[in-house]
């Protein structure tokens, strides 16, 4: 069977994830041991006894997500689980490119040290805001965005029913105004700052110069792009590459559509939650689709799809 390993984004992270796979997994050892050197903070303990809201902060979700999407990954190749295909939603594209083998573990962790930083350091100085969209065609998502007074536009395009907006906060709270009026339901995201918009620039900038030296390798299996929506097949820039990813829409629904078309045949999500199970429950109807964030669900995934 064709399988697709799928990595979640920001805000997936919630107290205590991936606790299961560090009791049971020994190579969570070696991935929590290595984050924490290069982090600078002990990963485990950040794991375990951080708050919702302490998780909720850029420079610690993002590295601890990605630790559990490795954990994840670990144990799921344990189980003689594999894949064809990789693609992530957002910082997921980073797990994503460690599990086909183009970063190694250390250079994939400190490209989240360094790619959380000025992320977090951007989203203080912009005070953006992004709301979801449920329900609404793009053609209007984009022309409502257009006419609002300041910046606002499609961030995230995640399935068929619901698309992310960010921008100035003012201008995102005119949009939703103007979805209201509508009568088109939007649900304001909990953060403070405009993620994949040009609100971005200074971060993307930054870590593009982070980066520069780093050694990228070709990828082992497909590796689909946020950026492109589509399978990649140019690898010769990619510091360029993510820092153009920060800056710019998720296109996931295309990225589904094209893994669908290549015919992967299930998918399975590694890391906290199951948002991108849900994405591809929306998008492709009828696909296997499988979230494993613990040893239960993960039990789970291999057992359907040994079947």
């Amino acid at each position: 069977m064709k399988n697709a390993f799928l990595f979640s984004g920001q805000g997936s992270q919630y107290p205590n994830m991936g606790a299961s796979f560090a009791e049971k997994y020994s190579c969570c050892k070696e991935i929590l041991e290595c984050g924490s050197d290069i982090l600078g903070f002990d990963l485990k303990k950040k794991l375990t006894e951080s708050t919702a809201d302490e998780l909720a902060q850029t420079r610690l979700s993002q590295p601890a997500i990605f630790t559990v999407s490795l954990m994840a990954l670990g144990a799921a190749r344990e189980n003689g689980l594999d894949c064809t295909a990789v693609a992530g939603h957002s910082l997921g594209e980073y797990a994503a490119m460690y599990a086909s083998g183009m970063l190694s573990m250390e250079d994939a962790f400190r490209a989240i040290k360094l790619r959380s930083e000025a992320m977090a350091k951007a989203a203080e100085n912009s005070k953006g805001a992004m709301a979801a969209v449920i329900g609404c065609e793009n053609s209007v998502i984009e022309k409502v965005c257009a006419e609002v007074n300041g910046f606002c536009a499609p961030a995230n395009y995640n399935s068929p029913v619901q698309t992310v907006i960010a921008g100035e906060a003012d201008a995102v709270e005119e949009a939703i105004a103007k979805f209201a009026e509508m009568k088109v339901r939007c649900v304001k995201l909990a953060v403070s700052a405009a993620f994949h918009t040009k609100l971005m620039r200074s971060a993307a900038d930054e870590f593009r110069k982070a980066i520069a030296d780093f050694k990228f390798e070709l990828p082992k299996c497909d590796f689909y792009s946020n950026l492109h929506g589509k399978k990649a097949d140019d690898f010769y820039n990619m510091p360029d590459y993510l820092a153009a990813h920060i800056c710019s829409p998720v296109k996931f629904v295309d990225e589904l559509n094209a893994m669908n078309e290549a015919g992967i045949e299930a998918y399975v999500e590694l890391g906290p939650g199951k948002v991108l199970t849900g994405l591809v429950k929306k998008t492709l109807k009828g696909v296997p689709a499988f979230n494993a964030e613990d040893c239960e669900t993960l039990d789970k995934a291999v057992e359907a799809l040994k079947n």
